[in-house]
């Protein structure tokens, strides 16, 4: 997999997957060093944020391992670079994604420039996504095999320096087997859960977390024909395609989210999971990021506009000034202004963008 005589740096998380990763290097015999992470420090003492028992496993899993580890704090970094768009996106009326921004800017920016200055080549995390060498020489993201835990969705925006110093020892295992490793090697934390919510804050109650820091707006809750038929409580809390939590009575079809309008503060909402305004043929993105570090010829593609979700086929119509215009073979439901569009080719991630 990897030349023995490289040192590799494995962002210890105190979860399943980054423990193993680094048991997986150890074997072969490479120079493993673990670091963990610390980018929250808000409210790093609640019931919610386990930073405290994560660093604890990360530490227990290197003694097991045989490896050193360090503890780095890159909170000013998050802060910076992740919450701060984080927040502007969700008052702007968007639904941001910020484990994709997160891996850009944190796991594999302000984490690899650290790992280079421990004398490092390159970095290892836990993501279930591969790498291999293209025929011209740039290094390609890859699916990971296990098709319900593949992350290579989250890892898009990594440019061609950023992959080309990653290793995913999980991208050919299935998760089933990594946990089976974990137990079989006695790793501490072999039976703990799968991290979910935030990326490094966590799981919490989503409206009172976000209240702490935007403004609550309350307004009208209307049908595209105008009519009131509920009000909501601000339109950063709700995301196109959402079912639950309107709280409208009344007999026919399920409600479901279909619009926003942020100049009259309102929420678009209509009946039917298949109403028009939630079903889209084409879309635009900007903030383009490309893995090859320039953009694919336009041509038949798959791309999914959210991560759980199967490839759809679809057309690149074209790239231009830094937006891309894709159309898809049948219509894609409830397409999200601030997701992320992602663009494979096979197996292959070729990158995409933040949907307009």
């Amino acid at each position: 997999m990897t030349d023995k005589t490289q040192r590799i740096v494995v962002g210890l998380s105190g979860g399943v997957d980054s423990s193993v990763t680094a048991w997986l290097l150890k074997q072969q015999g490479i120079d493993v060093v673990g670091v963990f992470m610390q980018n929250w420090e808000d409210d790093n003492s609640d019931e919610f944020c386990s930073i405290k028992e994560d660093s604890r496993d990360a530490i227990a899993v290197a003694d097991l391992v045989g490896i050193d580890i360090e503890l780095v704090n890159f909170a000013t970094e998050y802060k910076d670079r992740v919450f701060a768009y984080f927040l502007s996106e969700y008052q702007a009326g968007r639904t941001p994604n910020p484990d994709v921004l997160c891996n850009a800017e944190i796991k594999f920016k302000a984490f690899l420039d650290y790992a280079i200055s421990l004398g490092a080549e390159k970095i290892a995390t836990g993501h279930y996504a591969g790498t291999d060498l293209a025929a011209d020489g740039r290094t390609r993201l890859l699916r990971g095999v296990d098709e319900t835990k593949d992350q290579s969705y989250f890892l898009y925006r990594l440019s061609q320096y950023q992959v080309s110093r990653a290793v995913f020892p999980l991208g050919g295992m299935r998760k089933t087997e990594v946990r089976q490793i974990a137990a079989e090697i006695k790793l501490p934390n072999h039976a703990k859960k799968d991290s979910t919510g935030i990326c490094f804050i966590g799981e919490r109650p989503f409206r009172e977390f976000l209240n702490r820091y935007l403004p609550k707006v309350p307004g009208r809750m209307r049908t595209p024909e105008g009519r009131t038929v509920g009000e909501h409580m601000g339109l950063m809390y709700y995301t196109l395609g959402q079912r639950q939590g309107l709280n409208i009575g009344g007999p026919g079809e399920p409600w479901y989210v279909a619009g926003k309008d942020m100049a009259a503060n309102e929420l678009i909402v209509v009946q039917g999971h298949d109403h028009p305004l939630l079903l889209k043929d084409t879309l635009l993105a900007d903030q383009l990021s490309w893995v090859a570090d320039e953009a694919p010829r336009p041509g038949r593609y798959t791309a999914k506009t959210r991560y759980r979700q199967a490839d759809a086929s679809c057309e690149l119509l074209e790239v231009r000034d830094g937006v891309a215009r894709l159309q898809f073979d049948g219509p894609q439901w409830a397409v999200t202004p601030g997701q992320s569009t992602v663009l494979y080719d096979g197996d292959a991630c070729l990158g995409g963008g933040i949907i307009v």
